[in-house]
Formats: structure tokens, C-alpha cells, sequence
């Protein structure tokens, strides 16, 4: 047998401090592909909030810390398209290209994957034999989407899941859900008006359950349910994949 895939979990603060059961399903899914994960115990931040404030001293130190975490990581495995296309795409606006650390970031950019994509296209492993009897609908989280330019490999998973019917969302591309990490401290009202589009696409389409790529989304869009008392709930993909979301709720 072929050596296992040598893996590093980069967590992100969200799923480490509000949904744990992100990173649980994430290792549980990569453990399934035959990787050997490992979860560095230093990992913090990668820098976004701050990155996005404007803060780009600041940010510069936080990304220093990631780059001496993972620097011996094979591969790193991220379960956010967020904080994945921050490493990809922004990292490199912090550091001349020709500087040792500018090479560094590039080398450790080139290593770094959001799951599904390392799922389908990397492994090429898109059925994990999950299962759920429910409408499903995917919300295309926009850094995921915008910055790292995916579309299919979070649809090629959800289409395996037995007993799934999935839903499409009303103008999936083109309406955020008015997280933004910072915007929505900022502005709270644009964003949730913002909030308040999705949810109502997401309770027309029917569906039982909403999943995503993104921490930072599903929180918003869990909190907008649950104050609607909408009927569906939001769950990280990885989630369903590893039949960690509960059956449908009656009454719908």
C-alpha cells in the first residue's frame, strides 16, 4: 500500500473557538481519504481580520507566525475558503516577492488547499458513502468562489450524498450573505439587510439544511435563521459528508 498523504490542518479561529465540530468532520474526512492529519497545536490566526482593517503591520507579524508553524507541513488543508484564498491570494501582497519571506510565502501558498478542493481535485475522492433524507442547498460563500475561482468541487460531494435532493439558492453568485468578517461589524445594518436576502432565498428554495465552505458564513446565516425561526439550519459541509447533521425537522 501506498504511504499515507501527510496532512497539517490549519483549524482557522472560527471553527477553534465557535464550531469545533468543523475541524472534527474536516480530519474525519481526510483521515477517510487515507491522509495522515496532524493539527499544529502553535496555529493562530492568519491574519484577515486585521489584513482587512487596514492593519498591515500588524497582519505582517500574524503571518509570520503562520509561516514558522507550517513551514515543515507537506501539505495544508484548510476547511475555509475565507482563510485559504487569505493565504493563497493575500499573503503575497505583504511581502516583497524576492525577499526570503516572500519565497517562503510562495512555497507555503502553493501547498495550501481548501478541503473540497483538495478532496475532488487533488485526491480525486468524491463520494464518502454519506447520507441524509432532505432538500439540500449550497451556499457559494464569495471568497471561496471569487478568489480561489471554485465552483464544481463543493456540488461534486453534495451531488454523492444518498437521499439528498439538493435545492438551488435564488442569485447564489451574485448575493452575499453579509458577513464580511469586519464589514459586519462596521456596517450591521447593510449587512444585515444583506443577511436578511439570503435567508429569505434559502426558506423559498425549501430546503432542510444549508451548508457552505465558510465559518464566517454559516454563522451569519445560522444566526439569521434562528432569529427568523426559519425552518432549515446551516451546517459546514464537512459536516454532512460525516453524517454529523441531524434528520430534517418536522413541518416542512
Amino acid at each position: 500500500m501506498p504511504a499515507p498523504r501527510r496532512v497539517s490542518l490549519f483549524v482557522t479561529c472560527l471553527a477553534d473557538q465557535m464550531r469545533p465540530e468543523t475541524a472534527w468532520a474536516a480530519v474525519e474526512l481526510l483521515e477517510r481519504a487515507g491522509c495522515e492529519v496532524d493539527v499544529p497545536l502553535a496555529q493562530t490566526c492568519c491574519g484577515q481580520p486585521a489584513f482587512n482593517s487596514g492593519f498591515r503591520n500588524e497582519a505582517r507579524e500574524v503571518v509570520r507566525h503562520w509561516l514558522d508553524v507550517f513551514r515543515g507541513s507537506e501539505t495544508i488543508v484548510c476547511p475555509s475558503g475565507s482563510c485559504t484564498s487569505m493565504v493563497k491570494v493575500f499573503f503575497k501582497e505583504l511581502f516583497d516577492p524576492l525577499s526570503a519571506e516572500g519565497r517562503e510565502v510562495q512555497r507555503l501558498s502553493d501547498r495550501t488547499y481548501e478541503l473540497t478542493q483538495y478532496l475532488v481535485h487533488v485526491l480525486g475522492i468524491t463520494n464518502f458513502g454519506a447520507e441524509y433524507t432532505g432538500k439540500v442547498a449550497y451556499h457559494a460563500s464569495c471568497h471561496l468562489l471569487r478568489e480561489l475561482n471554485e465552483k464544481t468541487s463543493p456540488k461534486v460531494l453534495l451531488e454523492k450524498v444518498a437521499g439528498a435532493q439538493l435545492v438551488p439558492l435564488a442569485e447564489n453568485e451574485t448575493v452575499c450573505c453579509g458577513f464580511g468578517g469586519t464589514f459586519s461589524v462596521k456596517l450591521p445594518d447593510v449587512s444585515t439587510a444583506m443577511m436578511d436576502e439570503k435567508i429569505r432565498a434559502i426558506e423559498d428554495s425549501g430546503a432542510d439544511c444549508v451548508v457552505a465552505c465558510d465559518g464566517g458564513c454559516l454563522l451569519h446565516i445560522a444566526g439569521g435563521l434562528s432569529r427568523m425561526g426559519a425552518h432549515a439550519r446551516a451546517f459546514h459541509i464537512a459536516e454532512l459528508l460525516t453524517g454529523r447533521v441531524p434528520p430534517p425537522r418536522a413541518g416542512n
